[in-house]
C-alpha cells in the first residue's frame, strides 16, 4: 500500500461502443463511427497533428491512439511532433492482434493472392498497436504488451506502478484496448503532479478489481 500511494493516476480517458470522455474534465460525448471518433478529437486538438497511416491501423490501434489522446488530454499534458517525452506505454487486451492477423488471412484467401492487398497489415506483435500511440505521442519511455489473464486493469496498473517505482521511466500510458472499447491511464509520480488533482493509484486499483464492466467503472472515477 505504502508503494501504491507514492504514484497516482492523473488523467483516465475512455471509449465505448457508442461515448467517449475522460473522467477528471468529466467529458463524455457521443461518436457514431471510428472516423468521427478521430475528426472529433482532431478537432478540440486532443490530436495536436494527424496521426500518420490512421485509416490503415487495425482497428485496436485506432482505439489505442484515440484512447491515449483522451488520457493525455486529461492528464493536461501536451506534446508535440518534434518533442519527446519521459512516458513509457504497456498495453493489454484479451486476443492480441488475432482479429487483424485473421482479417488479413481471410482476404488472402478470398482473393487468391499470392500476396495480402496492401489496405491490410499481418499485425505479427500484439505490442504494434501500443507502437502507433508511442510514435505519436513521442513517448520514449519502456512499450511493452502484457496479457493478464485476471483482472486486467488492476494487473496493468500495478504492473505500470513497478515500472516507476523502479525509475525506469517517470510517467506510464497505460492502455486496455479492444475492438470496441478502451481505456487509458496516465500513471504518474505523485512529486510531478502536486498541484493537479489526481486519483491515487490504490483506489483506481481497487476499483478495477471488483471487476465490474467498464462503463460502470468509468462512471465509479467520474464518482471519486
Amino acid at each position: 500500500a505504502d508503494a501504491l500511494a507514492m504514484n497516482v493516476v492523473s488523467g483516465i480517458g475512455w471509449i465505448t461502443r457508442m461515448e467517449y470522455g475522460c473522467v477528471r474534465r468529466r467529458l463524455r460525448k457521443p461518436y457514431s463511427e471510428m472516423t468521427s471518433l478521430r475528426g472529433e478529437l482532431q478537432a478540440d486538438s486532443l490530436f495536436s497533428y494527424p496521426v500518420k497511416g490512421f485509416g490503415k491501423f487495425d482497428r485496436v490501434s485506432q482505439m489505442s491512439c484515440c484512447v491515449a489522446a483522451l488520457a493525455f488530454h486529461d492528464a493536461e499534458i501536451s506534446y508535440a511532433e518534434n518533442g519527446k517525452q519521459d512516458i513509457g506505454v504497456l498495453g493489454t487486451n484479451a486476443d492480441g492482434c488475432l482479429q487483424s492477423n485473421l482479417d488479413y488471412f481471410n482476404d488472402f484467401v478470398e482473393n487468391g493472392r499470392i500476396l495480402g492487398r496492401a489496405n491490410h497489415f499481418v499485425y505479427t506483435l500484439p505490442s504494434i498497436p501500443m507502437s502507433q500511440a508511442a510514435i505519436h505521442f513521442k513517448c520514449q519511455g519502456p512499450l511493452l504488451y502484457v496479457r493478464f489473464p485476471n483482472a486486467p486493469v488492476a494487473s496493468l496498473l500495478r504492473q505500470a506502478d513497478r515500472i516507476i517505482l523502479r525509475g525506469e521511466s517517470a510517467a506510464m500510458l497505460a492502455v486496455m484496448a479492444n475492438e470496441e472499447d478502451a481505456q487509458s491511464f496516465m500513471v504518474r509520480r505523485s512529486d510531478d503532479v502536486s498541484a493537479q488533482e489526481v486519483f491515487e493509484l490504490g483506489e483506481v486499483i481497487e476499483l478495477a478489481e471488483r471487476g465490474s464492466p467498464a462503463d460502470q467503472m468509468i462512471t465509479a472515477l467520474t464518482d471519486l
